[in-house]
Formats: structure tokens, sequence, C-alpha cells
């Protein structure tokens, strides 16, 4: 008799559990590209079995509604589609990987300006011009007619300022990465000359901007664009 009473309160939660994994629940989850730990906003996340489908918000959080077993198709544009597979009600993580093909093209872009630089760099070198045209201890001691020829050559001064001038652009095509027109574009109503005032006014500084990432730069756009119509809105 006890035993017959143990199989049938095993029998009851089995059948509980069934119940409760066929029943449709609000699966929560966050969309992050994998690497960078950047939150994406604006993904796709569609349920296979219902064709149900949401987007993640600004922060990169979604709510969909599935069961255990269903598949989640996760799309980003730039990024590799990514399908998981419900297993639980407990919250999750889809991490996406950054397509090979787009992340060459904005390396690419991200290395001639500093590879043309570079070159410059090295006609300069080539011209007996050491040290971006700067006078150490060590080479005033070991190459003496060098180190006259960097504190009294015009090479040298060129090479002085160009230093200064490369190291700057290097800066400001870190920024012209995520702070550009098109990204602009789609985070704002910002067009025309409006646009280009805005871009000029409101470009952030290196400083501040160095270790930000894409979410931190649209966060800046959209609070300092708003800012930016508002005050012209005034009239000021």
């Amino acid at each position: 008799m006890k035993n017959l009473k143990i199989a049938v309160l095993v029998l009851i939660l089995s059948s509980i559990g069934f119940i409760a994994n066929a029943q449709d629940f609000i699966v929560k989850g966050v969309v992050i590209e994998k690497g960078s730990n950047i939150r994406v906003a604006l993904a796709e996340i569609t349920n296979l079995r219902t064709g149900i489908g949401v987007g993640s918000n600004d922060i990169g959080m979604f709510q969909l509604k599935a069961k255990i077993g269903d598949t989640l198709l996760v799309i980003k544009r730039n990024l590799i589609d990514q399908r998981v597979v419900v297993k639980n009600a407990e919250d999750f993580v889809v991490y996406l990987v950054r397509g090979s093909t787009t992340l060459d093209d904005v390396t690419i872009r991200g290395n001639t300006k500093k590879q043309d630089l570079d070159e410059i760099k090295r006609e300069f070198k080539n011209k007996g011009v050491y040290n971006g045209g700067k006078t150490t201890i060590l080479s005033a001691i070991f190459s003496p007619l060098n180190a006259l020829y960097n504190l009294f050559g015009t090479d040298p001064k060129n090479a002085r300022r160009f230093g200064r001038y490369a190291d700057n652009e290097i800066k400001q095509s870190q920024i012209d990465v995520y702070f550009n027109q098109s990204i602009i574009k789609n985070n704002t109503e910002l067009r025309g000359d409006t646009l280009e005032k805005y871009m000029l006014n409101c470009r952030p500084e290196f400083d501040k901007a160095q270790y930000w990432n894409s979410y931190d730069y649209i966060k800046y756009i959209k609070e300092s664009s708003k800012k930016f119509t508002d005050t012209l809105g005034k009239g000021k």
C-alpha cells in the first residue's frame, strides 16, 4: 500500500512537471556582442514555433512568450545569426558574434589613416630625423651630430609638428568610427545643415570618449542631439 502511494505521488509530480513544461511563459533575455560586452539594441528575436517576434530595447533586453523546447532565432545586422533553445524559465544571455567581413572592413578603414601617417614618419626617418625630431640625452651622447640636426634643422621642426598632427589625427579617427553622419542619422532626426552644425558643435572630446563603446556613443548622441535641438528651438 505504501509503495502504491509513492507511485501515485511520483505520477502526480511528473504530470505537473509535464503540464508546466507544455505551458507558454514569458522568457526574458539580453543580447550582447561577444568579445566587446556591448549590449545589442534592435536585435530581432523570433520564436520559430509560433512565428512571433520582438526587438531588443536600447539596453539589449527582450521578453517573448515561449515554452521549454522552443527555438529562438536572434538576428542583428552585421552580426552572425544565433539560434537558442529555451531550456527553462530562467533569464538568459544571447551572445552574437560580429561577422568577419564587417570586422575586416572596419579594421581596414581604421588602419588606413594610421598607415599613411606611419609612412610619412618613415620618410622623416630616412632623412636622418629620428625620434620624431626630438633630442634625448642618449642621442646627444651617442649621436651628437644628429642631436644638433634635430635641434636646428628644418626637417626636425617639421617632424615634431607632424608628430603632433599625427597623434591628433589618430585620436580623431577613433571618434569617427561611431560619431559619423550615418550613425547620427540612424539615431536622430538631424539632417542637412542642422546635422553638420551639430557634428561641429557637439563632437565629443577624445579624453572623455576614448573608453566609450558603441552603446556609450549612441547614448551620448541621443542626449546631446536633444539638447542641441532644444537650444535651436529657443533661438540661442
